[in-house]
């Protein structure tokens, strides 16, 4: 179960700039969103809680394209008279960098409480997903997520926290006071490199960062995302690295970690062993940078071939 907003995504088609672009490419993404859509595609049953417009059809095309991958919307609130969070998004010819704007002032979930969710979902879920998006949005979004966490671990639901940090919606250190009040109770904790050092002040060797995150999160796996040079994982005390990275042609970068998020919890949940799930998190991200688009149209077939072999032959 995932807990978070769904935006539409507005892209001008590369390498246009949004202020030439005389056409904006529609779609939908979330980060907990596009977790749960990839775990589903993968064949695990999830779901969402949210909240979306009940009046106008955006809200509509996102309950119908989140079913489709697989997720169950059954916790998603349709608010009267309120309005989707926008992004643009704008793909840059290197040296030029990728450029995203948000408009979600108001929108549908910033103004969710905690006694507008069926917190009965969170209490039945093998596992809880949020990410620190959803606090960053607002005081009642805060409580919104203290709720989630007194729930899950009520009922003895594990949780799974990805740092997401945005810093156009709160500073570091509002953010950092935050996570230091959850990540005792987190079980699962994915953060950038780049993310650690803005919000923890934490640099240096990666094995020295996941030794001091491990003092914040003294339960949790921690996966430390690095970038092309693939990732660092805490487990047990323990620092696993994948067995091998990939060469990827990049199409679109949005969503690589919410995909490597999503390889993880499936295989954990899965019951492979952490060393295959830090595997599937990395070829789950690297075909995912291969996909337009925020979630991976990946099937469990494509990314167990992946993991078998390292060919890039033609399919047929």
């Amino acid at each position: 179960m995932a807990l978070g907003e769904v935006m539409l995504r507005l892209a001008a088609p590369p390498p246009a700039r949004l202020e030439q672009t005389s056409t904006l490419e529609v779609q939908i993404g979330g980060a907990e969103a596009n977790v749960a859509a990839a775990c589903a595609r993968l064949g695990l049953r999830t779901g969402l809680i949210s909240a979306l417009p009940a009046d106008h059809d955006w809200g509509d095309r996102t309950v119908r394209e989140l079913t489709g991958h697989g997720v169950d919307c059954t916790g998603v609130l349709r608010r009267p008279r309120s309005r989707m969070g926008l992004y643009f998004l704008e793909y840059g010819a290197a040296p030029r960098a990728v450029r995203v704007l948000y408009d979600r002032r108001d929108s549908a979930l910033s103004q969710l409480t905690p006694a507008e969710v069926d917190w009965s979902l969170v209490r039945g879920a093998r596992l809880v997903h949020l990410s620190g998006i959803t606090p960053a949005l607002g005081e009642n979004l805060r409580e919104v997520i203290r709720r989630a966490l007194d729930e899950a671990e009520a009922a003895g639901v594990p949780v799974s926290f990805d740092m997401n940090y945005r810093s156009r919606l709160w500073p570091p250190e509002d953010a950092r006071a935050f996570m230091e009040e959850v990540l005792p109770r987190v079980r699962h904790f994915f953060i950038g490199a780049d993310d650690a050092e803005t919000v923890f002040e934490l640099a240096g060797p990666p094995e020295r960062v996941l030794e001091r995150l491990g003092k914040l999160a003294p339960r949790s796996d921690i996966a430390l995302t690095l970038g092309e040079a693939g990732s660092a994982v805490l487990v047990d005390g323990a620092v696993l690295r994948p067995s091998r990275l990939y060469t990827v042609t990049v199409v679109d970068r949005i969503g690589a970690g919410d995909a490597y998020a999503a390889g993880y919890l499936w295989a954990t949940l899965g019951g492979r062993p952490s060393s295959q799930a830090v595997d599937a998190a990395t070829a789950l991200a690297a075909l995912k940078c291969t996909i337009w688009g925020d979630v991976p149209l990946v099937t469990r077939p494509e990314l167990d071939e992946l993991l078998a072999s390292d060919s890039t032959e033609i399919r047929r």
